[in-house]
């Protein structure tokens, strides 16, 4: 059952009760991440998120984690486009520890000056790790190419650069300015009465104060072009981009769908056609990201040299065919979707922990609760008419105009971005 309840001080609380399970997951999401930040604060707002666990002005970062230790549970944070998000799980007895503790962390962080050197310089490891990752740097490339200097196509954790120039004052500020109740949700899923959850929030909460003059930030606007990026790997990683729907657009879910039939999954198109009978690819899929104003549908694989602009051509045609054959999409296509999207949906919301997510989510994108029901049902309800709209109305001149990231060996030598611009003026 959902219950929602606004607190006096604007904090959003969200509850799903799950009697069924021991366990509660409790997540307090931020509405301000990077979108918040400015070029120079390029990965601040991360920082923040890292330095959160470093002690209190009761607690110093040892306790904290003992504490969390000797309740049997778990605590973690991330730093996403549009929020940062806290959570803890714990068993249902614990439920007033864990609130108690996250609300001192998130009222009375001191971010002691030795652990925020700290915390950037493991940052710093953590940008050349990914960049060492070679799907990680074609993805990073392509939002920097679609989105130079906006905060979607900047790295969620800054640079080098950015994260060294961060002092204490920095990180004070940000949540001074951001970390306010009337941009906090905290939603909880798991063995919980709604009521007395709520008072043991505003116990834990009712110190935190003030109101946001949150500015909107700049429109992002996608650049469709290429991006060629020579790395000492044994393979070729590519990615392509299509501008897509924002995260609450009335037509997302058949995105969804469509997304699942190119794909999705081992059956998907991508994948049989590429993988299982030309063997070109190890892996290739595809992904629908939504955020607030925006959203991306990325086409993502690795491949040999020799078999780059072919890989390249056979995507292409695919994505062609969506907007120019009379009929996109099949029935069985349709319904092996439906059935994927409902298996993984109705599984993944067995843990309380998914469950939690999506009450703090759909909170910030809605402001209301969709519940499951309702989402299978608007996935049910799909039908081939309504994706040959989608493809031909909504993103076809989208899929016309891509942009393509690769990243690989001595790629400028075989490849470059004039080749790849003259192959989609055939396709397109």
């Amino acid at each position: 059952m959902y219950h929602k309840t606004k607190l006096e001080n604007g904090i959003i609380v969200v509850t799903e009760s799950m009697p069924q399970v021991r366990s509660i997951s409790m997540g307090f999401l931020v509405d301000a991440g990077p979108y918040n930040e400015t070029p120079k604060q390029n990965g601040l707002a991360h920082l923040v998120e890292h330095t959160m666990f470093n002690g209190t002005s009761s607690r110093d970062a040892s306790q904290i984690s003992r504490m969390m230790d000797e309740a049997g549970g778990y605590m973690g944070a991330f730093t996403a486009r549009d929020y940062t998000c806290y959570t803890a799980t714990v068993l249902d007895d614990y439920r007033t520890y864990a609130l108690d503790l996250m609300g001192d962390i998130l009222l009375n962080s001191i971010f002691p000056e030795d652990k925020l050197e700290t915390e950037k310089n493991a940052i710093l490891r953590e940008i050349d790790m990914s960049l060492d990752i070679p799907n990680n740097a074609v993805h990073a490339l392509l939002k920097d190419t679609i989105w130079p200097g906006h905060p979607l196509g900047r790295s969620i954790s800054g640079t080098h650069e950015t994260v060294n120039s961060f002092t204490r004052e920095d990180v004070i500020y940000f949540v001074h300015e951001n970390y306010l109740p009337d941009r906090i949700i905290i939603a909880a899923a798991g063995n919980l009465d709604h009521h007395d959850f709520v008072a043991q929030v505003r116990d834990a909460f009712w110190r935190m104060l003030g109101q946001s003059g949150k500015e909107e930030s700049d429109k992002a606007q996608f650049n469709s072009a290429i991006a060629i990026r020579n790395t000492d790997v044994s393979q070729i990683y590519f990615s392509i981009g299509i501008r897509a729907l924002p995260y609450a657009h009335k037509d997302r879910y058949s995105l969804y769908i469509l997304n699942n039939i190119l794909g999705g999954g081992f059956s998907s198109r991508l994948y049989r056609h590429l993988r299982e009978e030309l063997g070109f690819v190890y892996h290739i899929s595809s992904e629908y990201i939504a955020y607030r104003d925006e959203g991306l549908w990325v086409i993502e694989g690795s491949t040999s040299q020799e078999n780059f602009m072919h890989v390249l051509k056979l995507i292409l045609a695919e994505l062609t065919q969506l907007i120019t054959v009379d009929k996109p999409v099949d029935e069985e296509e349709l319904w092996k979707a439906k059935m994927q999207i409902r298996g993984h949906h109705m599984i993944s919301g067995e843990d309380t922990n998914t469950r939690m997510s999506r009450l703090a989510t759909q909170e910030l994108y809605f402001g209301e609760y969709l519940g499951s029901d309702n989402v299978l049902a608007n996935i049910e309800n799909i039908d081939i008419q309504m994706i040959e709209k989608l493809s031909r109305e909504t993103l076809a001149e989208n899929i016309r105009k891509p942009a393509i990231a690769v990243v690989g060996p001595e790629i400028s030598k075989f490849y470059d971005a004039i080749k790849i611009n003259e192959l989609l003026g055939k396709l397109f």
